[in-house]
Parts: C-alpha cells; structure tokens; sequence
C-alpha cells in the first residue's frame, strides 16, 4: 500500500549503494508501504522521521485559498478577485465550495452585483444547490444594538452638593427612556438632598422614564438614624425613607412608619406600592440581563488601529462559559487583528470557555482558518 502523501528524502551522506542508517532502511527506489512497520509503530515512524517530507495534496488551491484570504485583509480586493477568479476559471476545475463562497462574498463585500448573479447560476449548476442570495455588503450600515439600560451611581453625599449628578441622571434617563440609579456608594445624607432627588424623581415619573433604585437599604438606614417621631422636620426625608422601603420591600416597617408620619405631620401617608421586583435584581444581575441582550459583536473593519475590541471581548467572556460573538457586520479583519483574537481566544480556552464565531463572511472566515482561529473557538459561516 502506497503513502501518496510522503516523498522520500536521501538520507546524509548515503550513496547510491547505501545510506547512513544501514541496509534495514529501504532505499531512495523503495515506496513504503505496512510490511516496512513493524509492530512498534511508534519506534518505526521515529525512524523514519527524518528521512520523509510531507507534500500537501492540492497545495495548490490551498495556496489560492490563503493568498487571497491575506490579500483582502490587506485591503487588496482587486487582487484578491484576481486570485479566485484565476482558481475557478482553471482548466482543472478542481476549485471546490469554500473558493466559490469566498468569490460570491467577495463580490458582496465590493457591491458588484452584476458579477455575483452570473457566477452563482455556475455555482448552482456546479453544485446543484440554492445560492446564497445577493446583499450588498460594501456599505453595510452600523447595526442597531438592543437597548441597553444605563447605570449610574450617586456616590459620597446625597445633598446640595450632588445637583450635579442629578442633572447629570435626567439628562440620560429622558434621552434613553429608562435608568438605573445605584444608591450603594452614598455616605451621607441631607434634608436638601432628599429634596433634590424626590423632585427628580417625580419629574422623572412624570415624563413616563422608568427608574429603577438598587442598594437602596444602606440610604434607608442612614434615614431612619435622622426622623424623629413627633418633630414637625425633615418631611423630604421621611418621604424619600418611605419610598425607600418599597423598594426593599419591608411592608410592615412602611406601615408602621406611615402611622408615625401621620402622628407627626398631621397628613395622610403616601399608600404601599411594592417595587421589590426592582430591588431584588442586584446591579450584576441587572448588567448580565443587558448584556445578554446586547450580546457582543464584531463590526466594520477591525484592524490594528482598533485592537482595543479584543480586550472588550475579553471582558465581556469573563462572567460566562458559552461565549457567543455576532459578525454580521464585520467586513473585514486585517492579519494583525486576527493573530490578536486567535491569542485571546486561546486564553479563553484553556479557561475552559467555549466561544462561536456566528455569521462570518467567507473571506473573513478564510483568514481566521489561516490563522488558526478555528482551532480555537466554532466559526460559523454567515448564509
């Protein structure tokens, strides 16, 4: 039985009669085939280790399948169309599925659509399937993320001095519809502060922007160090405390309050409205929500200029196992970048973290099989 894909190579200083190693190796004439094993294969191919080559079968398509992978990072994608191009017009005709879909995405990336409807009526008859359909890639618009919920902290003291914040949250909560305040890094509070943040609050829930307050038991506490039953003071205060424990979701300490700010104010306390399902859901919780819904992707050209991204994808795996990054909208990557992802791609595997590649188009996914990167994490081609 033949090895089709080893040559022989002559061995140092062997002869025409002989070679180095002795009459037990075959000769430069002789094909090696089972009989030449023996049981201790291992042993053997240690043997015979230095004296074969590997010859890649097809080496030819495999280089048109890198060069042009190489030449479109590059940016070159006339000479990129060129390489394919010479590959399927080839009389041996031995260009297979992966150098077409290259060609078509090519042809997609560069908006040529012309071009694209003739090859893939070859394509089909080549392989008797549906192409993939034309979509104008060269100018793909940035794609809309899912809507996000935006995070702040108020920190330090929660009194005149933080006007600032406050105008800082109703700017972003009436621009985004919705916030997050989180209370967990305040010190201290002031009758002024508790104005300040209930007035914002109201105009807040006046405007329909939905809020939602986490940590809100440490600003509960510092509260009810400050009311006094009985004393006619602080009215901000105690209402701010008591919106604070719907938030925590203590019905029985609001009530009891409630009485006490009736004794005290002489006025009707405002009713329970429970918002524990807010509360309950901690800052982490809340940001893992948003981020699943985001999700993470690769967009436009990435390239050495914006090698930032691989730190953001790194970041991003670190709360998860299944790692999973959309690039619908990425056109190209050059080779600096694709050697930076398989690097943190390989980081995140030995961490045991599982990660997909999802809608890559074909010259992309050429390049990052060139690298490597499919050795690494799952990469799927986009339809």
């Amino acid at each position: 039985m033949v090895l089709p894909f080893f040559g022989k190579k002559p061995a140092p200083g062997a002869g025409p009669a002989g070679n180095a190693r002795g009459s037990s190796v075959p000769d430069a004439a002789t094909e090696l085939s089972p009989r030449d094993f023996p049981d201790d294969a291992p042993h053997a191919l240690a043997q015979y280790a230095d004296l074969v080559e590997v010859r890649e079968v097809a080496a030819g398509l495999g280089t048109v399948y890198e060069e042009a992978a190489v030449l479109y990072a590059n940016g070159n994608v006339g000479a990129a169309e060129a390489v394919l191009e010479a590959a399927l017009g080839s009389s041996s005709g031995h260009a297979g599925e992966g150098v077409w879909m290259m060609l078509l995405d090519l042809y997609r990336l560069s908006g040529q659509r012309q071009r694209f409807e003739t090859r893939v009526v070859d394509y089909a008859t080549r392989f008797e399937r549906s192409p993939p359909p034309w979509q104008d890639l060269s100018a793909a618009p940035a794609r809309e993320r899912p809507h996000s919920r935006p995070l702040v902290a108020l920190s330090g003291s929660l009194s005149g001095q933080a006007a600032a914040q406050f105008e800082q949250i109703a700017i972003i909560a009436k621009r985004s519809g919705v916030i997050r305040i989180d209370l967990g890094h305040l010190r201290s509070v002031d009758e002024t502060g508790c104005a300040m943040f209930r007035q914002r609050l109201n105009e807040l829930a006046a405007e329909r922007v939905k809020v939602s307050l986490l940590k809100c038991a440490r600003l509960a506490d510092m509260l009810f160090g400050q009311v006094r039953v009985g004393r006619a003071e602080g009215r901000d205060g105690w209402l701010l405390l008591l919106e604070m424990l719907q938030y925590t979701g203590e019905q029985d300490r609001f009530e009891q309050l409630a009485v006490d700010y009736a004794i005290t104010f002489e006025e009707s306390p405002p009713s329970w409205e429970a918002k524990v399902e807010q509360e309950a859901q901690s800052t982490a919780a809340l940001e893992a929500v948003a981020a699943a819904n985001d999700g993470f992707s690769l967009d436009g050209e990435v390239t050495g200029a914006t090698a930032d991204i691989m730190r953001k994808l790194t970041e991003y795996a670190a709360e998860r196992q299944q790692v999973e990054v959309d690039c619908t909208g990425l056109r190209r990557m050059d080779f600096v970048s694709a050697g930076m992802l398989f690097n943190a791609l390989a980081d995140l595997k030995t961490q045991g973290k599982q990660v997909a590649l999802k809608n890559v188009n074909a010259m992309v996914a050429a390049l990052l099989r060139v690298m490597s990167v499919d050795q690494v994490a799952q990469v799927a081609l986009r339809a």
